[in-house]
């Protein structure tokens, strides 16, 4: 089976949570399907890297892409540009006339049995044709910006994330129905668009973890030491660690006024450095592993209120043994039990009292720990996952013909 695999993004080197699902999914899948890829890069990316970290692929074709960055001037003609159009601004920034070309040529050729669209973000780039498209939802994208309108505080943004979210699920609907099967990444998610595209050939595929890379390393927690890791461009992420600096850290410091909390990832804006740093709180910026910061942890937290698919994130802290603290969103979809592999709170209060009562208990957080380590021991292999993804993929292939 000759696999086209599209994703716009990149996917090296692997620092961000879509990154990393895709990766290991392509690298497993590729030892047992042809599997091309074609995909984008933006300056500091080494795509050529690519080739050496996938060496099972037939071949990687990456195009040069930038997204504008929310607040620019690109950002603001892409959304002038978008609004006459069925496209979000979201869409519409990331139209690839390089990759579109090249998926073309591979079609009129007869060189692909199948196409995979990697997020949503990849169907503008697919013209249609008789090869079949298997979408690859690792979120319901529209979902995202409704709960960005829901908490955003400035009326105008408000506007415009009302737009954007209705036209994203608008196309997320049609996207959905064209395509001949949409691999959702949690019951939830399936659930969610099965109600708005009824018409809509849907499954649920589980999310993968890296259990040898991470696992407990045997290193000495610090005390009353909270983290946080994920790409801090991803504005769910900031809005996150804004939330818990400002409701939710007061509250633990009241009781525990030694906690000190670190936030682990790429590209934090001034905004929340500054924040951060008037309350005390770490930024690392970009870090070449994570797992350090992990491991030094007492408690993972993940104060998400804006998110959709499930988070890679908690599953890492899982497979390191680690004690986590989330609300509803940031564990949605994923198939943990609250109180018994992780501490669900949702309010401020909350919140901090889940995390005081793990960090005041040494014996709770190593158990929750060993816990959620033998829930994605069983569960989560990348391995099982691309077999199970190739099942579904041959199964379109031969329903086609």
């Amino acid at each position: 089976m000759r696999i086209l695999w599209v994703k716009l993004g990149g996917l090296w080197p692997i620092n961000v949570g879509e990154r990393i699902r895709s990766f290991h999914t392509i690298s497993e899948l590729s030892r047992l399907s042809r599997l091309t890829v074609l995909t984008t890069h933006e300056p500091g990316d080494d795509p050529g890297e690519l080739d050496a970290r996938l060496p099972h692929c037939e071949r990687i074709f990456s195009v040069p892409h930038s997204v504008s960055k929310r607040e620019s001037l690109g950002f603001a003609f892409s959304l002038m540009g978008s609004w006459l159009t069925p496209y979000s601004v979201n869409l519409w920034r990331r139209r690839v006339p390089g990759l579109r070309r090249e998926i073309r040529r591979m079609i009129a050729n007869r060189e692909v049995d199948l196409i995979v669209a990697d997020f949503l973000f990849a169907m503008p780039n697919i013209p249609p044709s008789q090869v079949p498209v298997v979408l690859f939802e690792h979120n319901v994208e529209y979902v995202i910006w409704k709960r960005l309108s829901e908490v955003d505080g400035r009326w105008w943004r408000r506007a415009l994330l009302g737009l954007e979210w209705r036209k994203l699920r608008r196309y997320e609907t049609r996207s959905c129905v064209q395509a001949k099967l949409t691999l959702t990444v949690s019951d939830v998610d399936r659930a969610l668009l099965a109600r708005d595209a009824p018409a809509a050939r849907l499954s649920a595929i589980p999310t993968g973890v890296d259990t040898a890379y991470f696992t407990p390393n045997g290193t000495a927690e610090a005390p009353a030491s909270l983290v946080f890791t994920g790409a801090m461009d991803w504005y769910p992420n900031e809005d996150a660690m804004l939330y818990f600096i400002d409701a939710v850290l007061p509250l633990v410091r009241r009781q525990v006024p030694e906690v000190t909390v670190a936030i682990v990832g790429r590209n934090p804006t001034e905004r929340l450095r500054d924040v951060a740093g008037r309350a005390g709180v770490e930024v690392t910026g970009t870090v070449d592993d994570i797992r350090p910061y992990v491991a030094r942890a007492a408690v993972y937290i993940v104060p998400l209120r804006v998110g959709g698919g499930t988070r890679l994130k908690i599953f890492e802290a899982c497979a390191m043994g680690k004690a986590v603290v989330s609300t509803t969103v940031g564990a949605e979809g994923l198939p943990m039990m609250p109180g018994t592999h992780f501490l669900q709170a949702d309010e401020p209060g909350e919140f901090a009292a889940a995390v005081v009562s793990l960090l005041r208990d040494p014996a709770r957080r190593a158990a929750i720990g060993r816990a959620a380590r033998g829930l994605v021991e069983e569960r989560c292999s990348w391995a099982s996952i691309a077999r199970e993804f190739e099942s579904r993929c041959k199964e379109v292939v031969t329903h086609a013909r």
